[in-house]
């Protein structure tokens, strides 16, 4: 949690430095999490006080689980109650652009992490006045490994007296262990973590003192910064599952645990072009090593790597002796990065492998890694979805590990649910190896094929048909009860069928609240959300439609919605936006931001696939809020000769040319316009910048260790009169060119643009009558 009277940006290249003021207070600060029949609702909620005399900016920022939606927001400010509104997108969106056009300031003010996401927003309050901020967000928490986890993280910038995190968990089937985890469970905080255990119920609380708060291994002078992770399980009474219904609706916990494992088939494909230069390649190595070493030996498995080329290891599937393991170790061993990326042919080659390895009473599956976008063969998505799909005919699953951001994430997610698979995104970070082998272990396990769960007396059910069932995992299914005033529902028999066996279960707990309603209402939007990637046309915005009611009806911040902050009259408008994972570029972000090369003095990247970014350099801008709303604009000029930078100032509203090569033409200038109204915004990977009714993203793109700054206009201004570089739009289309500067040549995606465009001077320029 953030809080502070103004911020000081400094973009630039390696960082962004963040300054807050020292004027306000947290003098309360508790998070309270409720678990029951693994449904967690957490509350947040900090009181600050300002200790100055006069009124001053307080911001509210708090990183929350990505599974889980905001459910409910406000504000207690001097006596009045501030409630946020959830509203459909398009609708917070119109409310948004409003307030800028008006010349306030707004902001969108989400973002998405490795595990978190954020929400940020920020109030005016008086001298000597308090604000009291809530926020509450729900999750259905997911089994993983034989566990489940509460993730509350902590980061309140300052060391707080009165500090609180209670966690309480009811499981009426009985909780078998409970542990705590994470950055903040250490032994300097060891004495402030109690847990207490009690057949049904456990409570866990964490009260550090001030001191402790500064002290701790992740901890400093600006308080506590870190997880807490608590860590759970049930009792398994049945092996039919757990069966709790309330008035109308029902919910279904089936994770049947004493089964024989299933042998797999697995095939391994492994992107090793260009692109996997460096670290990735190094860790993908060591992740396979570990996963090969964790076959059992009645498993079978097939390795094979790719670029433009296929690469076998073997080009059959054979059983994973220690001698074939020790021999496929050697090959992973060997893999080098080269050539451009064919995805379609790669996977088609690992669906050909388990289709002609087809064996009964055994589980097979393939998957995919790879850290780019299919750039030779077919390179269209679409057909290459259409291929796969055609190809893996529902026979087993397809897994797609996405590696880094460069990754075309939405695509291998459609790929993924199109064959009753999942995508999941491998951060580039000192632990990818370990993602990567903990993504393996999920689906190390098969336990079930083809499991279907039936219902009577019931309609509207969530998923109830699952290709695959894995050892440490659940299944859960909701709906509503047809006939809610029937006495004799409770001995309706639900049937469950699975590995040609048939088995019933009825009711263990009837609960009287609207806690189930809720589970059902919160797993239908999700799974709503996963259908509509698959789907298009109608059939893909009945799917919104409906997702969209049901969001809007319980209140959940979602892709499809957004929550209005409402403040006291005079106040920015901020709007909510829950981000969507590998969330693509639009058509339109594609016209308005052409490629970049070295003409706009950012960044390019040779046509190697295994060429190194260009780097160019250009003045860092500084942004600071002053009192009466005045704009400060300081610009650093950094030289290599200088110890320190030069920097100098512009006050108000002007227009000012950040950058002009002489020789080259007004064509390579980058201007920067200076309003008297400006809101900046850093995110995770993107730093936002709303001007009057334009809106640019600065897109933070890593590679190699370093950081480039990618401009987007997300947003023109209504008269359309923007000049510059992104505001003389011109038009460019996807094509392809083949390398003949590489042995053997292989064809490469490009951006087609006018030649006078991407040579930044008229062609005579580069004629000459005679030679």
């Amino acid at each position: 949690m953030m809080f502070g009277k103004y911020l000081n940006f400094i973009a630039k290249t390696d960082s962004l430095i963040l300054t807050i003021g020292d004027d306000w207070d947290i003098y309360s600060f508790h998070i309270n999490s409720t678990v029951t029949g693994r449904y967690a609702t957490t509350v947040i909620k900090s009181r600050v006080a300002n200790r100055m005399n006069e009124s001053k900016e307080i911001e509210f920022h708090v990183r929350i689980p990505k599974n889980a939606f905001i459910s409910k927001f406000r504000m207690f400010i001097d006596g009045q109650v501030y409630d946020g509104t959830v509203k459909a997108k398009e609708q917070a969106q119109r409310q948004y652009t409003e307030a800028v056009s008006r010349g306030e300031s707004a902001g969108l003010v989400s973002s998405v992490g490795r595990t978190l996401e954020e929400f940020k927003t920020s109030v005016t309050v008086a001298a000597h006045k308090k604000v009291t901020f809530e926020l509450t967000y729900e999750e259905l928490m997911t089994r993983t490994l034989g566990k489940y986890e509460l993730l509350i993280h902590a980061r309140p910038m300052q060391p707080v007296q009165d500090f609180k995190v209670d966690v309480h968990i009811h499981e009426k089937a009985g909780i078998s262990f409970i542990d705590v985890k994470g950055g903040l469970s250490t032994k300097a905080l060891a004495n402030a973590i109690t847990k207490t255990h009690a057949d049904k119920q456990a409570w866990v609380h964490f009260y550090p003192t001030e001191d402790q708060q500064k002290t701790c291994d992740s901890c400093g002078e600006q308080g506590l910064n870190g997880d807490l992770v608590i860590v759970y399980d049930v009792n398994r009474i049945s092996s039919l599952g757990d069966l709790k219904r309330s008035p109308g609706y029902f919910v279904h916990h089936f994770a049947p645990s004493e089964l024989p494992r299933m042998p797999k088939n697995v095939v391994f494909v492994i992107d090793q072009s260009g692109s996997m230069h460096g670290k990735k390649i190094q860790q993908t190595r060591i992740a396979l090593i570990h996963i090969l070493n964790d076959l059992a030996e009645d498993d079978h498995f097939g390795l094979m790597t790719f670029d433009d080329n296929i690469f076998h290891w073997k080009r059959e599937l054979v059983q994973a002796t220690e001698e074939n393991v020790k021999s496929a170790k050697s090959f992973a061993r060997k893999i080098q990065d080269r050539g451009s990326t064919d995805i379609n042919k790669a996977v088609l080659e690992g669906t050909k492998m388990l289709n002609a390895h087809h064996k009964e009473s055994s589980a097979s599956i393939l998957i995919l890694l790879t850290d780019g976008d299919p750039t030779s063969g077919v390179t269209n998505p679409e057909r290459i979805q259409s291929n796969v799909r055609k190809a893996i005919a529902d026979k087993f699953p397809l897994y797609c590990l996405g590696f880094g951001f460069d990754v075309n994430f939405n695509f291998l997610e459609k790929m993924s649910l199109q064959n009753n698979g999942v995508a999941r995104r491998i951060y580039e970070d000192s632990d990818a190896d370990l993602q990567l082998k903990g993504f393996y272990e999920e689906v190390a396990n098969p336990l079930l094929l083809d499991v279907a769960m039936t219902y009577s007396g019931a309609s509207n059910l969530t998923q109830t048909n699952f290709s695959m069932y894995y050892n440490g995992s659940e299944i859960v299914v909701a709906g509503q009860v047809t006939d809610n005033n029937s006495e004799n529902f409770d001995s309706q028999v639900i049937r469950v069928r699975f590995s040609k066996t048939n088995a019933s279960v009825e009711f263990t707990e009837v609960v009287s609240d609207d806690q189930i309603q809720r589970v059902w209402a919160y797993l239908t939007v999700k799974q709503l959300l996963q259908k509509e990637v698959v789907l298009s046309g109608p059939e893909k915005e009945a799917v919104q439609k409906e997702a969209l009611e049901l969001s809007l009806k319980y209140s959940f911040v979602t892709p499809l919605t957004s929550m209005v902050v409402t403040k006291p009259p005079g106040e920015e408008t901020d709007v909510l936006d829950k981000p969507k994972e590998g969330k693509p570029q639009s058509s339109r972000e594609m016209d308005l931001a052409p490629p970049v090369h070295p003409g706009l003095g950012l960044s390019v990247y040779p046509g190697h696939p295994r060429g190194h970014p260009v780097r160019y350099r250009f003045p860092i801008f500084f942004f600071k809020l002053l009192k009466f709303a005045l704009i400060l604009h300081r610009f650093l000029l950094r030289s290599e000769n200088q110890s320190l930078p030069l920097c100098f100032d512009f006050f108000g509203g002007t227009r000012l040319k950040l950058f002009h090569h002489p020789t080259r033409g007004q064509q390579n200038t980058i201007f920067i316009f200076i309003f008297l109204s400006i809101t900046v915004i850093r995110r995770d990977k993107e730093i936002d910048v709303a001007a009057g009714d334009m809106r640019l993203v600065i897109i933070v793109h890593g590679q190699t260790g370093k950081e480039l700054l990618w401009p987007v206009l997300r947003q023109q201004p209504s008269d359309n009169f923007g000049e510059g570089i992104l505001g003389d739009c011109f038009s460019f289309s996807s094509d392809t060119a083949v390398d003949y500067s590489i042995v053997p040549p292989f064809q490469t995606s490009c951006w087609w643009l006018p030649n006078e465009f991407a040579l930044l001077r008229p062609v005579a320029k580069f004629t000459v009558e005679e030679v």
